[in-house]
């Protein structure tokens, strides 16, 4: 695989992870009764927030593999089996449910201020999933300016995110209930081929095939 092959793997899965089109009504949920600026507030520090905890697995992911004796090849099928598990669930309608389960919750439980740290940028967008999944991508960049390359994948990726909160009404009314469903099936599907091919890259380092 080359360095374009590498960018454009990188971009897709995060992009599938962090699925900004099924965040979209669930933010919604998350900020009733806020004004356009308040939502906009939350938007952007929680889209900070997740950039810079993704960021720094990006930056140290390897190191703390290293620290706890967990070879790269074990985590990328492990890595691969959770994303394969979250896809099954995107594509059978369950994450989108335990994602609302978790807004609900903290909607009772936290001030509204707080949303933007809890649930929204942990575990909503940087969630297992994501962070498995930039682990994983660190590991096929291995100097310091890969991995720069690696943080501004990420950052791109968290601005389409913002964006797609920031207009999220315009995208619920737009896709409705039906586009939702097929696009969050048809990324549910391309996340399943990314994780597979995790677990094989993994099984490959794993016993130097």
């Amino acid at each position: 695989m080359n360095h374009l092959d590498l960018l454009i793997n990188a971009l897709t899965t995060v992009l599938v992870t962090i699925d900004p089109p099924g965040l979209a009504p669930i933010f919604l949920s998350l900020t009733m009764g806020m004004s356009r600026q308040q939502r906009f507030i939350v938007a952007w520090r929680g889209s900070l927030i997740a950039f810079f905890i993704l960021a720094a697995f990006a930056l140290f992911g390897n190191g703390i593999l290293n620290l706890l004796g967990i070879s790269i090849g074990a985590f990328r099928i492990a890595g691969g089996m959770l994303l394969f598990w979250i896809a099954f669930e995107m594509i059978f309608e369950k994450r989108n449910e335990r994602k609302e389960k978790t807004g609900e919750v903290a909607i009772t439980r936290d001030h509204i201020h707080n949303i933007a740290v809890f649930p929204l940028a942990l575990p909503l967008i940087a969630g297992p999933g994501a962070i498995s999944a930039t682990i994983l991508l660190s590991g096929s960049f291995a100097s310091t300016i890969d991995r720069l390359e690696l943080i501004v994948v990420i950052a791109l990726c968290l601005s389409i995110l913002f964006a797609a909160l920031v207009i999220a009404e315009r995208i619920d009314r737009f896709l409705g209930v039906t586009g939702r469903a097929i696009l969050t099936r048809l990324l549910g599907v391309i996340l399943a081929a990314l994780a597979v091919q995790f677990v094989v890259d993994g099984v490959r380092s794993a016993f130097s095939l």
